[in-house]
């Protein structure tokens, strides 16, 4: 099996949900980022999440033990949140980086599963539902580099645009990659929680 580490962005400033999305409590009073880390935890061996140089993690939910960096300039986008996370596991070993949101709690731990099993070093891998390309992206540690070098508010666009031939998509029957919170009443998308 290969190593993948999975990294959730969870670092923006969630404007259009009004307050700090990240701390919204879903029916089971988990908050929306605690419940997103624990769905990776069950499936990736290593889970680090990307934060604001002032965020509280425990506020936020995540237990104590969970390995957090810090990116300081996430006000400027996504793409530095992003590049913060690859630099703060350049010297980690792996063999591939899985890209995660700190608002997607819903996906299946099926799918997360069959994504981690064709993880490749030199691929770039990403569920597809119903046409939609979803997260999260795997990056084989070939794309490392690329990631901690990106900007603004892009995220890792210019990195999949670059790099093609390298795609694999997976084709899921699992709505949850592509369902994320973006405002209060998108918590009740997501409400059925899935194996």
């Amino acid at each position: 099996m290969p190593h993948v580490i999975a990294l959730i962005l969870a670092a923006g400033r969630g404007t259009r949900f009004g307050s700090d999305k990240r701390q919204a409590r879903l029916a089971d009073g988990r908050t929306l980022l605690a419940a997103s880390v624990e769905r990776a935890r069950a499936v990736f061996d290593e889970v680090r999440v990307v934060l604001r140089p002032e965020d509280d993690p425990a506020a936020l939910g995540l237990p104590a033990a969970c390995p957090v960096i810090r990116c300081a300039d996430a006000d400027q986008g996504m793409g530095h949140s992003l590049a913060a996370g690859a630099r703060g596991l350049s010297t980690a070993p792996g063999d591939a980086l899985a890209v995660l949101l700190g608002d997607m709690p819903w996906l299946a731990e099926a799918t997360l599963r069959e994504l981690l099993a064709r993880a490749d070093a030199r691929r770039i891998l990403f569920p597809l539902h119903q046409g939609q390309r979803g997260h999260p992206v795997i990056f084989g540690r070939a794309f490392w580099p690329e990631l901690e070098r990106l900007q603004g508010d892009e995220g890792a666009r210019a990195v999949l645009a670059a790099h093609r031939e390298a795609w694999l998509a997976l084709e899921v029957d699992d709505p949850g990659v592509v369902l994320d919170v973006d405002t209060p009443q998108a918590l009740d998308t997501g409400q059925v929680e899935r194996p």
